[in-house]
Formats: C-alpha cells, structure tokens, sequence
C-alpha cells in the first residue's frame, strides 16, 4: 500500500501501481471527469503514471495554469499529427508552450499556406474525436534515433543524438499510429483536449535558431480551455490590432522607422517628439519633487570601464564595440583594426557611468542617500527579428537613476520609491499593478552570501511597502536581484516597465566608497531604478493604451480652432493666439472646406477638442467646443475657455500644485 498526501491535509492509502487518476476519481467523479494531469511531490506528472511511492498529490484541471499549458502543449502535438496526416512529406521538429498558444516547425519543400489552416483545423477536430489514449513510453537512445530514421524523421534523430546523453532513455508519447519524442507530460487522450483551438499563422524559423542551418515552416497556434476564452483571446487581438502603436504613429504622424536607414532606431515627427517632451518634463518634475539630481554621462566608453563593471564578460555580445584608432589610408580602401586598437563600446546602461560620478570627491555617510538621475540614451545590438516597432529597439533612452546608500536606508529608499513608482502610474492611468521578485540567476557576480543580503534587504523593502510579491527565481540581473513592477493596460496586456535592483556588487567592483562615522572607508549600496523603463517602449504602450486619443494633457496638438466661414478666419487666429498664451499647443483650420468634413477629419486625428467659430462667435467672441467622442457642444467665452483649458490641459501633478 501507497500513502497519498492531499492539498487539505488529508492522507490516503491506495494499492501499490495506483496513479494519480485513481486518486482523483477516489475523491469524485466529477473531479476524475475535469483531472488532466497531476503535481507529484511538486513534479507536474501524466495523470495515469503509476506512483512509484508514497506522495503527496494535487489534481491539475483545465482552470489551472498547468492545466492550460497542457492543453497548448497537446494542440501542438495534435497539430503536428494532422499536418502529418495530410502532408505526409512534412518532418516534424520542435513544438514548444508560448504565450497564449504554441508553435511547431516543419521541415517541408512545398510552403504551408494560410488557406490550409481550415483543412489542418478539421483534421485536428477530427483527432480530438477519435479520443486516442496518449500513451507515454521510455525507449533506448539508439532504438529512438533508429526508429525516427526509419521513417523519414531526420530532425528528431537529431536532437536525440544531440541532447540526450549516452545511455539516457527517452520518452515517446503516441497517440493512435503517431508518435513524438517528448519529456511530457500531456494528456490522457486526445479527446480531453478542448476545441477552443485556432490556427494564427506562418512565419520561417531556422533550424536550431542557426542562420547557417534550413530554414523551416513555422505554424502558429492558440488553444484554451473553452470556447469563451478563445474567443475572448481573439477578441483582444482584434482590438489589440486596431491599437497598434506603428499604424497608429503613420496615422497621427507620430514618427517612423527606416530598417535601411536606422535599423532599430526611431524617427521621430514634431507631434510624436511632443509627447516625449511632455513625458521628460512631467519625469523631471517628479524626480527634482523626490531628490534626484540629474546628471549626463558618456555614450562611449572604453572596455577597462566595462570589464571592470562585468558587463564585457556577461553582455558584450549585446553592446555595440567601436575600436579607437585613427583609420589611415586612401577612400575606398577597406579598413583594417590594429591589432593593438583599444576597444570602446557604447553604452547599453547607465550603471559603470554614474559609479564614476558617484566616486568623484569624498563622499561621508551624511552624503547619504545620494541620487544620481539621468535620461539616457543606451544601445543595445538586438537582432533584427527580435525588433518591433518602438517597443523593441535598438536605441532607447530609460528614465535611468540610481541610489547610493547605506545599507540601513535600502528599506527606507526602496519604500519612496515604490510610491513614486505608483503615484507616476496612477497619474498616466494605471492603477493594476504587479510587483514581482527576481531573485539569482545561474551566471551572477557576487558571492552567494553577498546575495543572500541582497535578495533579504529587497524582500524587506517589498514587505515593508506593503506591496504583494510574487518571486522569479533566477530571473535577476547579473549583479543583483530586482523587482520588476507590471502594469495592465486598457484589454488586459501586462507590460513589464518599472524596476528597482539592488546591488552590493557593481560598488565593490568599481570602487565606490564613502567615509563612516568611525571614519573608516565603506562600500555604498546601489539601487538601480527605472519607473517608465524605456522612454520608447512607454510612449509605445501610451498610444496603445488610449488607442492614439491622448489625454489633453499629452496631446500633440490640444486644440484646433476651426472656422466655419472666411469671414471668421480673422476671429479663428486671434482665439487661437489667445489659447497658445495661456499655454495650450493650439492649431488653426482655416481651409476652405465645410465644417462637418473639418470635425470629421481633425476626429480622426484624435485631436481631444475641436474650437469651431462662425460669425456669431466671432461677434459675441465665444467658442462652441467639441470635444472628441462627444455629439455634443459647449459655447464658452473665448475668455473662460482660456482659464479653463488651460487648467484642464495641466500635467497631473501640476494641477495637484495649483490646487494645493
């Protein structure tokens, strides 16, 4: 007899062999019915694998994150089947879990299409029916390599020969007549998987992520529980779609990018630099309000500075390195690097830079907490597949700082700046916010009990500030450990963008020093901390958010003044001067066209108000104001609507200011 641990506490005795489905079906059929897998002492387990011993046992359902990962990892599998099954000629490769859905590769001559994805989304339904046992078998490595062989599946013998290690047996999971090397675990069937699945498209993937190696069909996936998530899923792409930050940005004239010109590198028009000159000086305002000094540091740097930092031996594949030497010779001849050139790289952070700013002059514990700001512009060599738009770039500027202190104020800093952190959000109109908690990654600087010190004094600011945490363990940075702070956006996306690392090592490494009271010489503690992240991504995720409808406030261009008629245009400049000097960005319509079209047009430039103005507002020097997503209109003085646009277009905190 077995001893099998339950989630409330409860011990049962099971029969030696039992799996995990005898006991979910022990508790209740309804629970055997909705079971699709099992946690093992921890180990996410098939549901009918025997247990080897005693355990403790918690049934995984469809309404678990195991249970819709699994779900998404067997619509690969049934996905790869029916490609299978309908293009015999296609070899199957890797088909791993992503976000909201999964892919698989496949090595075929012929291209897929998209117009295949109906017949494919048949054959998989029809897979589904069949209800096949998925049934998980351990093989020899040498069997496993010669069976794929045999039947055409190069790729798969492979990655046997590749990763397993000799003498290491492999898994197999079959389902009907097909089969597929897998760790697992998977369903019991196929007819447990939900049809909520749908096809998205087709791209190319290189064999192994090599260039050098083919190139194959990748076919893209979503699968959920139900009908209603997918369909809710589908719902937010169709939205998503329509917010998009590129087709936005040409529609508005926001900015461009040129992958010839600049690759990875943004261009950015008078009304999309608007917003970013609106968001920098709202930052500076709150950062001089908080304690920050600002300060300016080099874009290139040579390579001592970065291999003093660890950036050279942990990062340099992502920095963009520039030899120092004078090239000689005639134009046209290619360049040759002196052995002996230095090396210089631009900067992918701030970090290193303001260490060395920090070190500049004696510094004494009553210097403490001293916070270094910086706009800086960074460079990071991502790879061109790897860029989107604004919100993966190549050139970026972070709302950069960092915290010199002692290790009795990380609490106390950590603690202001998580409320910064949030009143910044709240004022941009994001209220849901998650902290999560990186801790060590596999390749760290430090010692172990340096981050133990780390990873302790963060969990107590975290705690301190009240805010719930959930922990990544070894998602930290390479020389500390970070909270990341994730907000929700208008359909649900989370976005990853503020952060706050502590560090004991970049200090020690570089040699930041400050004097104690004893008079001895001390090693400060570094909070690394971003709140908007990247500037570019930010204003990326804003116009998505208010799908290029700004608040007054943001807004490129805060109001047209539109006249109806010629004989209004003189009235229509001096209302719109009057606007500019009480501080709005104010642009006039004085075209020849009728009002209804100028409304319709300055709407679909998400302009938030439309000043129209005809002969008797000229006469009676009023403004009828529409405003955008309204039928209605407001008739104002040309007086009051100075006095109050312009209150209402004040940044956040300087209308908390005014009213104050």
């Amino acid at each position: 007899m077995i001893k099998v641990s339950l989630p409330d506490g409860s011990v049962r005795e099971y029969e030696d062999g039992a799996s995990p489905f005898d006991v979910a079906k022990s508790i209740s059929n309804s629970l055997a019915k909705k079971a699709l897998a099992a946690r093992v002492d921890g180990e996410l387990r098939d549901l009918m694998r025997p247990l080897e011993g005693d355990a403790s046992i918690e049934i995984v359902t469809a309404n678990d994150a195991d249970g819709l990962e699994l779900i998404r990892h067997d619509a690969a599998h049934v996905l790869a089947q029916a490609v299978q099954e309908l293009y015999p000629d296609a070899q199957v490769t890797i088909g791993p879990v992503i976000d909201d859905g999964f892919y698989y590769d496949f090595a075929r001559e012929e291209p897929f299409s998209t117009e295949d994805f109906e017949k494919i989304e048949k054959k998989m339904r029809e897979i589904v029916d069949a209800d096949y046992p998925i049934i998980r078998e351990v093989w020899a490595k040498e069997d496993a390599i010669e069976t794929f062989k045999k039947i055409g599946e190069d790729y798969k013998a492979q990655i046997i020969d590749d990763i397993i290690p000799p003498g290491e047996p492999i898994t197999v999971y079959k389902q009907g007549e097909w089969f597929d090397l897998c760790r697992g675990p998977h369903l019991p069937s196929t007819g447990k998987l939900p049809k909520a699945f749908k096809l998205m498209k087709l791209a190319g993937a290189y064999w192994r992520g090599d260039s050098k190696n083919e190139m194959l069909q990748r076919m893209y996936g979503t699968a959920w529980a139900n009908e209603k998530d997918l369909k809710a899923h589908l719902t937010r792409l169709e939205e998503a779609e329509k917010r998009d930050h590129r087709k936005l940005a040409t529609q508005l004239d926001l900015f461009h990018l040129d992958g010839l010109a600049a690759a990875g590198s943004i261009f950015w028009h008078p009304k999309g630099y608007q917003i970013w000159r609106q968001i920098e000086s709202y930052m500076r305002r709150r950062l001089d309000a908080a304690g920050y000094e600002e300060i300016k540091t080099p874009q290139l740097m040579d390579s001592v500075q970065w291999e003093k930092s660890g950036h050279w031996g942990k990062y340099r594949e992502n920095m963009f390195i520039v030899p120092d030497f004078i090239p000689e010779g005639d134009e046209g001849v290619e360049i040759s690097v002196p052995e002996d050139a230095k090396l210089m790289a631009l900067k992918p952070m701030n970090c290193p830079a303001h260490v060395e700013v920090f070190k500049q002059g004696q510094k004494s514990y009553r210097d403490l907490p001293l916070r270094l700001a910086e706009f800086g512009c960074c460079h990071r060599n991502e790879p061109h597949g790897a860029l989107h738009g604004i919100m993966r770039v190549r050139q970026f500027t972070q709302d950069d700082a960092h915290i010199f202190c002692r290790e009795d104020q990380i609490v106390e800093e950590s603690i202001k700046f998580c409320r910064l952190l949030e009143s910044v959000y709240r004022d941009f109109g994001f209220e849901d916010i998650a902290v999560k908690l990186s801790t060590r990654p596999d390749v760290r600087a430090g010692s172990d009990e340096t981050w133990d010190r780390a990873e302790k004094g963060l969990q107590e600011a975290v705690d301190a500030a009240g805010l719930p945490c959930e922990i990544m363990p070894g998602e930290g940075a390479f020389y500390g450990p970070k909270l990341e702070f994730q907000l929700t956006d208008a359909i649900g996306r989370v976005w990853q963008c503020g952060t706050l690392q502590l560090d004991y090592v970049l200090p020690e490494r570089l040699g930041a020093e400050y004097t104690a009271p004893d008079g001895s010489k001390q090693r400060p503690v570094m909070l690394h901390r971003a709140i908007l992240g990247s500037m570019e991504r930010f204003i990326g995720i804003l116009i998505e958010e208010f799908s290029g409808a700004f608040p007054l406030w943001l807004s490129p261009v805060q109001v047209v003044v539109a006249a109806i008629t010629d004989a209004a245009n003189d009235y229509a400049e001096e209302a719109a001067e009057a606007l500019r000097k009480a501080g709005l960005r104010v642009e006039t319509d004085l075209r020849n066209e009728k009002i209804n079209y100028k409304v319709r047009e300055h709407s679909v430039q998400k302009v938030p108000i439309i000043a129209v103005v005809g002969g008797r507002e000229a006469e009676d020097r009023t403004l009828a104001l529409r405003r955008l997503g309204s039928n209605g209109q407001q008739m104002i003085s040309l007086d009051d609507a100075c006095v109050d646009l312009a209150q209402e277009a004040l940044a956040p905190d300087l209308k908390v200011s005014s009213a104050e």
